[in-house]
C-alpha cells in the first residue's frame, strides 16, 4: 500500500511539474493586447487637457487586467509633448504619460508608446508632412531621443512605436530615411528597448510587399526592431465597416488572407512582427469568426497584436470599440479576444 501511495504521489508530482511547464510554455509567447485611445483625440493642437483630449489612467486598465491582457498600445501626439520644434518636452503631458506607465507597471502590464502622427505635425494651420514647412527629419528624430531619455528607465516599456500609419508621402520624401534617423537617435541613449516600425501606406498588411518591403534594410545596432502592420477586414480596409457583412465582402478567412503576405515577409527576412490595429463591429457574429481565425493564424506564427480600440472618450456606435469598463453587458468581441492572451510561440 505504501509503495502504491508513493507511486501515485510520484505520478501526481510529475504531472504537476508537467502542468507547470505547460503553463510556462503557454505564457512564454508574445502578448496580445488593446489600444487605449484618447491622448490622440481632438483637432485643436496642442489643445486643452480634458477638453480636447485626455490621457488614459489606471481605471482604463482594470477590466483588461482582469481579462488577462498584459499589453496596451497608447497613442499620443507629438504636438502635445513638444510645443516647439527642437524644444523641451511639455512636462505636464509628460507626467500624464508617466502616471499611466506607472499604473500599468503596478498591474504587470507593458505599454507600447505609439506616436500617432501619420508622418505629420500640426503647423501653420494644417497637418504638415515631415520634411515640409520647416519640419525636418532631425526635429522628428530629436523628439524621439528626448522621449527615449524619459522612458527608458521604466521596465514595462514594450517598445517605441516610431509612427502610426505613414501615408501619402511625396516621392521626394522617404519614411525609410525618417525611421532610420529616429532609430539612430534613440540608440544614442537607449540601447535595449524595442523599436517598433510602422509600414507605409497606412501600415497596410495587404500592401506591405509593395509599400514597405524596403524597411527590411533598416539597421539597428541593438538588433531589436519589430515591424508593425495594420489589418481591417472591411472592403476598403479602413475599419469603418459602413455596410453589411456581404457588402463588405466578409468571409471567415478574410483576415488571414489579408495578413498572410506580411507574415510570410517576416519569416523570409527573419524579422519580428506585430499587428498594431485590427477590429470588428459588434453587429454581426460572422465577423467574430473572421477575427477568431485571424488571431489563431497570428498566434500560430508568433505574431502578436493590439485590438482597436478601447478608451474613455469613445461615443456610442463607434465601429469596433469595446468600452466594457463603463459597465453593462460584455461586448461580443471580448469573447474572441480573451482566447488569445499570448502567441503560441
Amino acid at each position: 500500500m505504501r509503495n502504491t501511495v508513493f507511486v501515485l504521489g510520484l505520478i501526481a508530482f510529475m504531472l504537476g511539474g508537467c502542468s507547470d511547464k505547460v503553463k510556462e510554455v503557454q505564457s512564454s509567447g508574445e502578448p496580445f493586447g488593446m489600444n487605449v485611445a484618447c491622448a490622440d483625440f481632438g483637432s485643436i493642437f496642442p489643445g486643452t487637457y480634458n477638453k480636447d483630449y485626455t490621457y488614459p489612467t489606471d481605471s482604463d486598465l482594470v477590466y483588461w487586467q482582469k481579462k488577462g491582457f498584459r499589453l496596451i498600445r497608447m497613442p499620443f501626439k507629438w504636438e502635445r509633448l513638444q510645443y516647439e520644434l527642437g524644444g523641451e518636452l511639455n512636462q505636464y503631458d509628460l507626467n500624464k504619460m508617466k502616471d499611466f506607465i506607472v499604473a500599468a507597471q503596478k498591474r504587470n502590464i507593458k505599454v507600447l508608446l505609439d506616436l500617432h502622427n501619420y508622418c505629420r505635425r500640426f503647423k501653420d494651420g494644417g497637418h504638415r508632412i515631415i520634411g515640409t514647412h520647416g519640419i525636418t527629419n532631425e526635429h522628428y528624430a530629436g523628439f524621439w531621443k528626448k522621449i527615449a531619455q524619459e522612458f527608458m528607465k521604466y521596465d514595462n516599456i514594450y517598445g517605441y512605436g516610431l509612427m502610426n500609419e505613414p501615408h501619402d508621402l511625396p516621392d521626394s520624401l522617404s519614411w525609410f530615411c525618417m525611421a532610420q534617423l529616429a532609430i539612430d537617435s534613440i540608440r544614442t541613449v537607449d540601447s535595449e528597448n524595442t523599436i517598433v516600425v510602422g509600414g507605409n501606406s497606412w501600415s497596410s498588411a495587404k500592401k506591405w510587399l509593395d509599400a514597405s518591403d524596403t524597411l527590411k534594410h533598416l539597421k539597428d545596432p541593438a538588433d531589436n526592431l519589430k515591424f508593425e502592420a495594420h489589418c481591417y477586414f472591411d472592403k476598403d480596409g479602413s475599419g469603418t465597416y459602413k455596410y453589411s457583412y456581404e457588402d463588405e465582402e466578409g468571409t471567415p478567412e478574410k483576415g488571414v488572407e489579408l495578413v498572410s503576405s506580411f507574415v510570410a515577409w517576416l519569416k523570409e527576412n527573419q524579422l519580428k512582427g506585430f499587428v498594431g490595429e485590427y477590429g470588428i463591429p459588434d453587429n454581426d457574429p460572422r465577423w467574430e469568426v473572421t477575427l477568431d481565425n485571424f488571431l489563431a493564424y497570428l498566434s500560430e506564427n508568433g505574431v502578436n497584436g493590439t485590438y482597436w480600440a478601447s478608451g474613455p472618450w469613445w461615443g456610442k456606435g463607434a465601429a469596433m470599440v469595446v468600452p466594457t469598463y463603463k459597465g453593462g453587458q460584455e461586448y461580443p468581441q471580448v469573447r474572441v479576444l480573451e482566447k488569445y492572451l499570448t502567441t503560441r510561440k
